[in-house]
């Protein structure tokens, strides 16, 4: 495989293991890598909300499948593969996007005392919550998230693929629409 295409095609197909919200057969499958300490990705992160809501209100809630993938760049963003683990460990207890939202919304402050403040205000089980974190169960599901970013050519977050093919233009709504609205046909 030549390496220009390696570079623009999601190596690593969407699956039921992924965080997802949406169905798999949407029109168009939008996946995310991201990384929670990351102000791009926060904004972009902030683009997809803005844009499901626009596009499920013309199209319907089966139009997109909105999938993010960790790929926290623990070399220049020190509490980024935190954070990844404080969602993960939050998923164990059915609040995934509950986290993933709030870390985005305080990424000035996702120091451990303040991971555990977040856990404890969307109700999670503090103990279990701890024992995840300092076992660090889920360090492989980020890993897979990161080594499955590498084998599509990421080198930074945050990456947008649509449809499996990288998203390479601007990070601005009208654009981004325009290529989820491109790609569903």
């Amino acid at each position: 495989m030549n390496d220009d295409r390696s570079h623009s095609s999601l190596l690593v197909p969407p699956s039921t293991q992924d965080w997802m919200q949406g169905v798999l057969s949407a029109k168009v499958v939008l996946v995310m890598y991201g990384d929670y300490q990351c102000s791009r990705s926060a904004d972009v992160y902030k683009l997809i909300k803005a844009i499901e809501r626009e596009l499920s209100a013309s199209f319907g809630e089966d139009y997109l499948c909105f999938i993010f993938r960790h790929f926290p760049q623990a070399q220049i963003h020190p509490q980024a593969q935190r954070a990844a683990q404080a969602a993960q460990a939050a998923a164990t207890q059915g609040q995934f996007w509950s986290m993933h939202d709030t870390l985005f919304a305080h990424q000035q402050k996702l120091e451990n005392g303040y991971l555990v403040e977040y856990a404890n205000d969307l109700g999670l089980d503090i103990p279990q919550f701890l024992k995840d974190l300092h076992k660090q169960v889920h360090v492989n599901r980020i890993n897979e998230d990161i080594e499955s970013g590498c084998k599509s050519g990421i080198t930074a977050a945050p990456v947008l693929f649509i449809n499996n093919i990288r998203y390479t233009g601007r990070w601005r709504i009208t654009e981004l629409i325009a290529a989820i609205v491109a790609a569903s046909h």
